[in-house]
């Protein structure tokens, strides 16, 4: 998560609040795009957090579907295009200086609650459900959130690239 944590910084090193703030062609800003991420990442914690809570893992039965998807982005490395978030993952406008302040911290901790939970229950455990992937291991989770990461920093950069 460390790798993770480095990308988005080294995205969004030396932009200004407006840059942040700024959307290009009607697409998220990279504002926006960050705002998203950290939902993903309090999100995910808060699941691990409650599994740690419950003492054993939340994580329902995979079905034909789950399996298939959670292979292709886990396992393959792709990331689909075009895919609309998730409600709870949905930017609501939160200011840009405080989602350049707390993002790397909120990285740390759900990467935290994750290897507390690998402890717990193991790293090759379903634990908890993605909402479009379904249940997923502590590994999964690890991949799923490098590649979704890496996924929007390349768009972070893209959108760079046009507020010069």
């Amino acid at each position: 998560m460390a790798r993770l944590q480095t990308e988005i910084e080294e995205a969004i090193r030396g932009l200004t609040s407006e840059q942040l703030g700024r959307q290009v062609e009607g697409k998220w800003s990279v504002a926006e795009i960050l705002e998203h991420l950290s939902l993903t990442y309090t999100g995910t914690a808060k699941g691990l957090d409650r599994c740690l809570q419950a003492g054993h893992p939340l994580a329902t039965s995979p079905t034909l579907y789950h399996r298939f998807a959670s292979f292709v982005v886990t396992r393959l490395g792709y990331m689909p295009e075009g895919r609309t978030a998730p409600k709870q993952a949905t930017p609501k406008g939160v200011p840009a200086e405080k989602l350049v302040a707390e993002i790397g911290p909120q990285i740390i901790a759900m990467d935290d609650l994750a290897t507390r939970c690998e402890t717990a229950f193991g790293g090759k455990v379903r634990i908890l459900d993605h909402p479009i992937l379904g249940p997923l291991t502590i590994d999964q989770w690890r991949q799923f959130h490098a590649l979704h990461g890496h996924h929007h920093c390349r768009q972070i950069m893209e959108r760079r690239a046009k507020l010069q």
